[in-house]
C-alpha cells in the first residue's frame, strides 16, 4: 500500500491515483469519525467542530481563501463565551503563568521520582532546585503578592521553566521562533481556564511577525537578557 508509508498533513488524507501513486487531497469533514462532545474544538471562526478532523478538513477545502487561511483551532472544547482579558488581569497573567509552568516541572520531578521517567538526567538536575525550593512554598494556589515576592527573591529558578516549554512548543521545525501552529496546543487547552493566553502570546509578538522568537518570549515572562 503506497499510502502506509506516506505522511499527510493536518486535513488531508492519502489516496493513491490512477497510476498507483499516493497523494494527499483534502479529507472530507462529513467522512470523520464521529466524536465524544468532550472531543469537540472550537475554531477562530467561532464554529464548534467535531474534532480536530472536521476542523482541519474544513481549513483544508477553503485552502487559497482568506477564511481558509484565517481558520484554526481556537481552544479545546466547543465554543462558548470568552471574556475579555482586563488590563489588571493581564498584567498578572505572567505572575500565575510562570508559577504553572514551574509545577508541571515540579510535578514531573515527583512522578520521575518513581519511574516515570518525563525529564531528562539533565533536566533532572535542574528542576532538583527547584523541587526543593517548592517544598518551603505553602501547597495550593499561591497569592499573587507571594508569587511576585517568590519570583524576585529566586527568580533563577524561574528561567529554566520558562525557557524548557519554549523548547518543547519550538519542534516543528526547531528554529527558535513559535508559529501559531506551535503554540496551538499549549493555548489551546488553556483558553477556556485562562482567557488572557491569547492576548498575552500576542503582546509576545513585539515585531508582529507571526512568530515569537526567544528574546521575545523571555521578554513577556519578565526574564532579563
Amino acid at each position: 500500500d503506497p499510502c502506509r508509508s506516506f505522511h499527510c498533513k493536518k486535513g488531508k488524507v492519502c489516496q493513491v491515483d490512477k497510476e498507483g501513486t499516493a497523494t494527499c487531497i483534502c479529507q472530507d469533514p462529513a467522512a470523520c469519525p464521529s466524536t465524544k462532545d468532550y472531543e469537540h474544538v472550537c475554531g477562530t471562526d467561532n464554529k464548534t467542530y467535531h474534532g480536530t478532523c472536521q476542523l482541519f478538513g474544513t481549513k483544508c477545502q477553503l485552502e487559497g481563501t482568506k477564511l481558509g487561511h484565517q481558520l484554526h483551532l481556537d481552544y479545546m472544547g466547543s465554543c462558548k463565551y470568552i471574556p475579555p482579558c482586563s488590563d489588571y488581569e493581564a498584567a498578572q497573567f505572567p505572575l500565575r503563568m510562570r508559577d504553572w509552568l514551574k509545577n508541571i516541572l515540579v510535578q514531573y520531578y515527583r512522578r520521575d521520582l518513581g519511574t516515570a521517567a518525563l525529564l531528562t538526567e539533565k533536566q533532572r538536575s535542574k528542576v532538583k532546585k527547584i523541587f526543593q525550593n517548592e517544598k518551603h512554598l505553602v501547597a495550593g494556589a499561591q497569592a499573587e503578592e507571594l508569587l511576585l515576592h517568590d519570583f524576585e527573591k529566586n527568580y533563577p529558578l524561574y528561567v529554566y521553566p520558562v525557557h524548557w516549554q519554549f523548547h518543547q512548543l519550538d519542534q516543528h521545525p526547531a528554529d527558535r521562533l513559535l508559529s501559531h501552529s506551535e503554540l496551538a496546543p499549549l493555548r489551546a487547552s488553556l483558553v477556556p481556564m485562562e482567557h488572557c493566553i491569547t492576548p498575552f502570546f500576542q503582546e509576545c509578538d513585539g515585531d508582529q511577525d507571526k512568530l515569537i522568537a526567544l528574546k521575545e518570549w523571555c521578554h513577556c515572562f519578565g526574564i532579563k537578557e
